[in-house]
């Protein structure tokens, strides 16, 4: 029996039945967003976050509607809670894709490599080794950061030089690729910027020892600069993140299969860090001893962890046939100077006055110390000549020889496939 319509009535018409073809269903209409406080709320209380929950938190952490509170909880909660290998995935993969892309010539595509180091006191490998790795003939485009926790940052000890400048733009990036073969870079608001903004709020909300936190800060940077192999160095010991090598294995696993999943390869170096590396601690003498190293001296641990992770990052790129034959070709490039002229290249090209990156290059430790200036601030008038000499003299510290410390370098955990052979 057919439903009377009245005029001025709407008919009730079946979903579909004036459809062409027949009935139809229409889809279910998507569901909403979650609002921060329920997705803050889910992994509170041990849940699991979809790859749409991650990525309406990244995106509210870009755009400013995620209050500075409201990161925090969520940080903590992840730390807390933890997350499996989907989520970390998925969060790497968001933070990756909250800035801009770097796409490089396609003739590079089998030499961009780079490391990263979970930090350690006195470690200024990075220093030494993109360099070493640019005079091997790889591309290295170095997205590194500041201090976090205890440590000093790669750019901190960079921008202890005059007028180098950690903020360059991804145009900027290809042509210090070009020209020099290297680049140590900050993040800035076009590249991976929620990492940038997660980085800071991490280290002031405890969070900085969270696994997935750190893998997803980490490989982040990485996804973006399109790489064909990358090398994490994860430290452990007393001065280190994780006091056991035990943890950081499970940090090193966790970085090579989560970087599996994105279609990355990677491998991770354990390391010892229950002592500073090398002999100098401090942002300026970290760049002097960096300075040694490239001359093809300085201290042993410092020079051999460079050459080993060089060496492995050589032959998981396909460079070499084995690590030995990659450290050998990188303490060459230390040894012939084709390492510290790639260095000088690149702190001339990075706004350093290439006067001055050829002083520092080419002088001896005196002559180089005289270059980087020791900064003091006090509440009086500037220091007078006698005080100014009685405080560099007080920088050194014996007339003893150092003692030779042993390699850190523990294990290397590799990807799966090459972990088989």
């Amino acid at each position: 029996m057919a439903t009377p319509v009245t005029p001025g009535s709407p008919a009730l018409t079946p979903v579909g039945a004036l459809s062409r073809g027949g009935p139809q269903c229409l889809p279910d209409p998507p569901p909403e967003p979650k609002q921060l406080p329920e997705l803050i709320r889910q992994k509170r209380d041990g849940g699991r976050l979809s790859a749409e929950d991650i990525r309406s938190f990244v995106r509210a952490v870009v755009d400013g509607s995620a209050q500075g509170a409201q990161i925090g909880a969520m940080l903590m909660a992840i730390r807390l809670q933890g997350m499996d290998l989907e989520e970390t995935v998925a969060l790497t993969q968001a933070l990756a894709n909250s800035g801009q892309q770097l796409e490089w010539p396609e003739t590079w595509r089998q030499q961009l490599v780079d490391k990263h180091s979970t930090g350690g006191v006195g470690d200024k490998v990075s220093l030494v080794l993109a360099p070493a790795l640019a005079a091997c003939g790889c591309k290295v485009p170095m997205i590194s950061g500041h201090g976090l926790g205890h440590t000093g940052g790669t750019l901190d000890k960079l921008e202890s030089i005059p007028g180098f400048t950690v903020i360059q733009s991804p145009e900027q990036m290809q042509g210090l690729l070009e020209r020099v073969g290297c680049c140590i870079v900050g993040q800035s608001k076009k590249l991976v910027p929620a990492d940038g903004i997660l980085y800071e709020a991490r280290d002031v909300t405890a969070t900085v020892d969270s696994l997935p936190l750190i893998t997803a800060s980490i490989l982040s940077k990485k996804v973006v600069e399109s790489l064909s192999a990358l090398v994490v160095d994860v430290k452990f010991g007393g001065a280190a993140v994780f006091p056991s090598q035990a943890e950081a294995r499970e940090l090193a696993r966790a970085l090579v299969a989560v970087g599996t999943g994105l279609g990355l390869r990677v491998a991770a170096a354990l390391t010892a860090m229950d002592h500073p590396l090398g002999r100098c601690v401090g942002h300026t003498l970290e760049v002097e001893e960096a300075l040694l190293c490239l001359d093809g001296a300085g201290p042993p641990d410092l020079r051999d962890l460079v050459t080993r992770l060089g060496g492995a990052l050589l032959w998981l790129n396909g460079q070499v046939e084995a690590q030995a034959e990659g450290a050998a070709r990188v303490a060459a490039a230390l040894d012939d100077g084709s390492a510290r002229d790639r260095f000088e290249r690149m702190l001339a090209t990075q706004g350093v006055d290439p006067g001055l990156a050829r002083a520092l290059c080419s002088g001896d430790p005196a002559q180089r110390r005289q270059l980087l200036w020791l900064r003091v601030h006090l509440d009086a008038p500037a220091l007078s000549g006698p005080q100014r000499r009685a405080l560099q003299g007080a920088l050194v510290l014996s007339d003893r020889e150092p003692f030779s410390a042993p390699s850190p370098f523990a294990e290397l955990i590799l990807p799966p496939t090459d972990a088989q052979q």
